[in-house]
């Protein structure tokens, strides 16, 4: 058998052996490039599939993210309500407030080719035991100056569930002005505040300790009611481990964790963790090839190797985790959660009575401005503490806001602003888990 000779420059190169071609084996750099790429190509298909949901990924898949899970079953749920709402008598001894321990709040005004207040109120009340319904006062309030041009109004059911059924109690002469703010459509800054202000002390004046106002366009969980509470009760713990002498200000019940992504102000220190994790792992590497110089390591482990590994693998993987989204690398951990920043919107609030006394005054002050932004240039301004519960306990469903569909001048998804508030956990409920949960709260007399 004749074997032809091969140059060192070719030592790579297939050789002949009586008429068989045989190939040498590849190079252990290729080898190796090849599973990184593999590797990596598989990381990208976990993280894309675990990471669809969440707003602050680049896999973030909007086509089917906003798709209503969890939400579309409660809606039934509370359409089943107010339908039955509708055929009932109303409460006995409901103006009493005595004992009651959370004012709930809903300001509504009708919309063009939208009905969500109905679904709200009836997702509120739907599931709840006798002891969780006689806790809470309920003021539904219809903010026309002739409350008859909202189409709840002249249904039984709005009269049925609510304890109070609220309209403009007002001076003939600001009666007439909100008159005109209603026909001058776009002054919403000013009669929205106006609404929000009145209804939170309409609140006030029912003496609960605690008051919660949310829009009409949101749908709560089954076991919202004690899940509020339970978070009320760590709230004021957590506080006053920090201050005895003051309230926390609010517990935010809705959140869009689209806000709560990788800050650019922040990059100094990202760039920071990167380097030091590409430094670390130089480190580790160049150690191992000197604690333990084998002739197997020191060829795996060369200079031009680790610089591979540490310019390109690494800091592409560092990458993949920012690609990933911060909601999903850093999740909050379910229950209280403190969120001095980024919260949004004013879907739904609960307000520790003192604190809602001080801004109601504050929002009659300033006359002029949207609810949310107020109400967290107060809370900044005072260094206040904010709490949330994860997951929400409600979804923003409104789709059509009542202020106008507002697309902005760069809006996303080509979705509007109202569309994109959203949380993406709140549809990962599952109905019956819920259930079996509340159950036992009710049994062990909660709520």
């Amino acid at each position: 058998m004749r074997i032809p000779f091969v140059s060192s420059n070719h030592r790579y190169a297939p050789l002949s052996v009586n008429g068989v071609t045989v190939r040498p084996h590849a190079s252990p750099t290729a080898i190796a490039s090849i599973a990184f790429i593999a590797s990596y190509l598989l990381a990208i298909l976990c993280v894309r599939h675990f990471t669809w949901r969440d707003p602050t990924s680049v896999f973030f898949d909007y086509t089917h993210a906003y798709e209503p899970v969890y939400s579309a079953v409660r809606q039934r749920q509370a359409e089943a309500f107010i339908d039955a709402a509708g055929t009932t008598t109303p409460l006995a001894n409901r103006t009493s407030t005595s004992g009651k321990s959370l004012c709930v709040g809903i300001a509504s005004v009708a919309r063009e080719n939208a009905r969500y207040f109905r679904t709200t109120v009836g997702s509120l009340l739907a599931g709840l035991g006798e002891e969780e319904r006689q806790g809470i006062h309920l003021i539904l309030f219809i903010a026309h100056t002739d409350p008859t041009v909202h189409p709840a109004y002249s249904e039984a059911w709005l009269h049925n569930a609510a304890d109070q059924v609220l309209a403009y109690d007002l001076p003939a002469a600001e009666l007439e002005h909100i008159k005109k703010l209603e026909k001058d459509k776009g002054l919403f800054r000013e009669k929205a505040l106006f609404d929000y202000t009145y209804l939170l002390r309409t609140c006030l004046a029912a003496g609960t300790p605690y008051i919660a106002m949310f829009e009409d366009d949101v749908i709560a969980m089954d076991g919202w009611f004690h899940r509020t509470q339970h978070a009320l009760d760590l709230a004021e713990k957590e506080t006053a481990l920090r201050n005895a002498a003051l309230d926390f200000f609010y517990l935010r019940l809705f959140y869009t964790e689209e806000f709560l992504g990788w800050n650019s102000e922040e990059w100094r220190t990202y760039l920071f963790y990167s380097a030091l994790v590409v430094s670390i792992s130089a480190a580790i590497l160049l150690s191992i090839r000197h604690i333990r110089p084998t002739k197997l390591v020191t060829d795996a482990l060369t200079n031009r190797n680790i610089l591979i590994i540490c310019g390109i693998c690494i800091p592409a993987y560092v990458l993949l985790f920012f690609a990933a989204g911060r909601v999903t690398v850093f999740p909050r951990p379910h229950g209280l959660n403190e969120m001095n920043k980024f919260g949004c919107c004013s879907q739904g609030l609960v307000f520790p009575r003192s604190r809602a006394q001080d801004l109601a005054d504050y929002y009659t002050s300033r006359h002029l401005g949207f609810v949310d932004m107020l109400t967290e240039e107060y809370a900044d301004s005072r260094g206040e503490t904010r709490w949330a519960i994860t997951p929400p306990v409600i979804q923003h469903v409104g789709r059509r806001s009542s202020k106008g569909d507002d697309f902005g001048k760069a809006s996303k998804y080509h979705m509007s602003v109202a569309e994109k508030l959203w949380n993406f956990e709140f549809e990962k409920y599952d109905a019956e888990s819920l259930v079996r949960e509340h159950s036992r709260v009710l049994q062990r007399g909660g709520g």
